[in-house]
């Protein structure tokens, strides 16, 4: 049996260790090589990459993509997609989801990772019906978590309407690391016996489970895994690319990675990561292994905003008591997989429980959507209580909360003016309007001093 690998360095392995802060600039120099090794996909964008562009790299995503493109020419480009939440934090209009998705293939995107925090399949509809038309596979993600309401039944029960909307593949994306090797065994199996398409899994190595999980997943049928090469594996991100194709070879699988070319772009990003351990940016503390994560589920990307956020307010000391509160406030909010942007909304309420010593004191107005039904239906009941505290006489939202937008694209196209020098500008300041009209700005300004500069040399 084949298995086909996903390396995931350029996107979520350094999301999960260096909150996303790595610019084009530190890679560029691998990825021919990097398109040589023989992967089957390499993740590259998507997720927290796109806002950390425009607000901490002074990048442009999509001139990102598009560079990273002009250097892997045989490999497949791979990008995770929220639903309707796109990359940001809230549901956009059907017009600018289809447009986002459209521009995403157009600049270099073959397949697109969509999934919803939820596992509401109706906020994916629109997504993957567009990433189909334009040519692209649509790999649709489960987010797996463990509850009371989150069975090996209902999880297969959603596999079988994955396919039937269209599915080019399946993926289980274990966001926290939580997924044990006889869970990953039993949930690949029940899987392959219930649809036909090739199945993915997607994990972390948090708490120490990912290599172990990851070979009973391909002992069950599991077609591709993700992992990262090993200098930047381990801890919140994926287990290592190199130690599973050694160990899987071992067990009799077939694998097309060139392990001398592993070995280059391992050495390449070794002085990166060094680097940034000596700029404080990879802090130790996600690398090590936390067991505790199996009762709190805090995915890598979440626990490194966790630590930066209380770090930022002086309060570091109290990490231990916001990881207590998360599946406190999980519970309460009916069970929501920890992925982004339940995760990041998750983690916040947590923190402000904790800081401001009454919980729920302060509700963040996406806590408000979410508990109103904006981000589609909660996969448990949210707590009465709770929910009336935060609600008051308001009543939830049961529909599809997309449906109710106007469309969206026009709207800022002439709200932004200028400043937006094609749809793909007009898309990231859809996304991320304060953060992307500072990069116009910015951009702008550079382009007049540049021009400036031209005149007096002539």
């Amino acid at each position: 049996m084949k298995v086909k690998i996903t390396e995931t360095v350029l996107r979520d392995a350094q999301q999960s260790l260096l909150a996303t802060r790595m610019p084009y600039s530190k890679f560029e120099g691998i990825l021919d090589k990097m398109d040589k090794a023989g992967y089957y996909s390499l993740e590259c964008w998507g997720g927290a990459t796109f806002d950390t562009c425009l607000r901490y790299l002074d990048e442009d995503p999509w001139e990102r993509l598009r560079n990273i493109r002009k250097h892997v020419k045989n490999t497949k480009l791979q990008m995770l997609l929220r639903g309707q939440n796109l990359l940001g934090y809230k549901h956009y209009p059907d017009d600018v989801v289809r447009l986002f998705v459209e521009k995403s293939i157009a600049n270099g995107i073959d397949i697109i990772r969509i999934f919803d925090a939820l596992n509401d399949l109706r906020n994916i509809e629109v997504a993957v019906k567009e990433t189909l038309k334009r040519g692209g596979e649509a790999q649709i993600a489960i987010s797996y978590t463990t509850s009371p309401v989150h069975t090996l039944e209902a999880y297969t029960k959603l596999v079988k309407e994955m396919e039937n909307m269209g599915a080019s593949s399946i993926c289980i994306k274990d966001m926290a690391g939580i997924m044990g090797p006889q869970e990953a065994y039993d949930l690949v199996k029940a899987i392959k016996e219930t649809v036909k398409v090739p199945v993915d899994l997607h994990t972390h190595s948090t708490t120490g489970l990912g290599p172990i999980t990851l070979i009973k997943a391909v002992e069950a049928g599991c077609d591709i895994i993700d992992t990262s090469i090993s200098c930047l594996s381990g801890g919140t991100s994926q287990p290592a690319t190199e130690s599973l194709v050694y160990a899987l070879r071992q067990l009799g699988y077939e694998i097309d990675l060139n392990d001398d070319i592993l070995k280059e772009i391992n050495d390449f990003f070794k002085p990166v990561k060094d680097g940034y351990l000596e700029s404080g940016l990879l802090d130790p503390f996600v690398l090590e292994t936390k067991t505790d994560a199996l009762s709190y589920q805090i995915p890598g990307g979440m626990l490194s905003n966790l630590v930066a956020q209380l770090k930022a307010q002086n309060a570091m000391g109290r990490i231990n008591e916001v990881l207590e509160e998360t599946p406190r406030v999980r519970k309460d909010l009916g069970y929501p997989p920890l992925v982004t942007p339940m995760s990041q909304m998750v983690g916040v309420q947590a923190v402000s429980n904790v800081l401001a010593g009454e919980r729920y004191k302060n509700v963040s107005k996406e806590i408000y959507s979410y508990v109103h039904g904006e981000y589609g239906t909660p996969p448990g009941e949210i707590d009465p209580e709770i929910e009336k505290k935060i609600l008051g006489n308001e009543k939830r939202i049961t529909g599809r909360y997309a449906a109710t937008l106007e469309p969206g694209f026009e709207p800022a196209k002439k709200e932004i003016g200028e400043l937006a020098k094609s749809t793909e500008d007009v898309l990231s300041y859809i996304a991320f309007p304060v953060q992307a009209k500072k990069y116009f700005e910015k951009r702008a300004e550079k382009e007049e001093n540049r021009a400036k500069y031209t005149i007096v040399k002539a």
